[in-house]
């Protein structure tokens, strides 16, 4: 690679990441839905057919946030997770640090778990860094399943077609009646995140910190995990 070339392609990296950088402002001022790209090109000086090389349009843009705040979760998910650890405490600390990462990027997880932006739909791009934390927990059940199977209820006569569907698409080594837990309570998961988030346990939880921690061993407990070393 020439110095020029190898000049060229740093300086679009730094172009790139303060393009994403004034993106993630203007998210946090006005919304997702509010995000223009021609107000980003106007507080970086920038004209907006530059601008157009990186992103060609407002959707490229906001697919690029939504991967790196999925990646970003997905890597303080897996950071925290301890390989070595019982399956119980490896899910805890999960889903603490979902929880973490969210308090600090509260305007990126609203992007990624909040309302739809109108008029975007993600592209299939955003789900490998999407599905990060949702593999760790399915990972966490795994191992727990192996030599000694989750204590759950077969699914309902109505949902085994359903359960099966998702246990085929999602993790075919386990049971559909552990893989349909999974589903319920990374969905629970990402309900208690945002309930807090978003004001809804305002005048409801005082210590949130600790009613966390005891909802995500709840949730454990549904996906037939038990404290103690397995």
């Amino acid at each position: 690679m020439s110095t020029a070339h190898g000049a060229r392609a740093r300086a679009r990296i730094e172009v790139t990441a303060a393009i994403k950088d004034e993106a993630r402002r203007q998210l946090a001022a006005q919304g997702a839905a509010r995000l223009s790209l021609r107000a980003v090109a106007r507080e970086l000086g920038m004209v907006s057919s530059a601008l157009y090389r990186y992103f060609p349009s407002r959707d490229d843009l906001l697919t690029a946030l939504i991967i790196d705040a999925y990646d970003s979760l997905g890597e303080s998910a897996e950071a925290a997770h301890e390989a070595a650890a019982p399956p119980f405490q490896r899910w805890i600390s999960v889903c603490e640090a979902v929880r973490a990462w969210a308090l600090d990027h509260p305007h990126e997880y609203a992007l990624i778990y909040g309302s739809p932006v109108p008029g975007y739909t993600a592209p299939d791009a955003t789900v490998p860094a999407a599905a990060r934390v949702g593999l760790l927990l399915i990972g966490i059940a795994r191992d727990a399943h192996q030599g000694s199977a989750l204590d759950l209820p077969a699914p309902a006569d109505a949902l085994r077609p359903e359960a099966e569907r998702m246990a085929a698409d999602l993790a075919p080594d386990l049971p559909p009646e552990v893989v349909t837990a999974l589903v319920a309570a990374w969905a629970q998961l990402y309900g208690l995140v945002g309930f807090e988030l978003f004001g809804q346990f305002n005048r409801v939880v005082e210590d949130r910190e600790t009613f966390f921690r005891h909802a995500a061993g709840q949730l454990a407990r549904g996906v037939g995990l038990a404290p103690g070393p397995r």
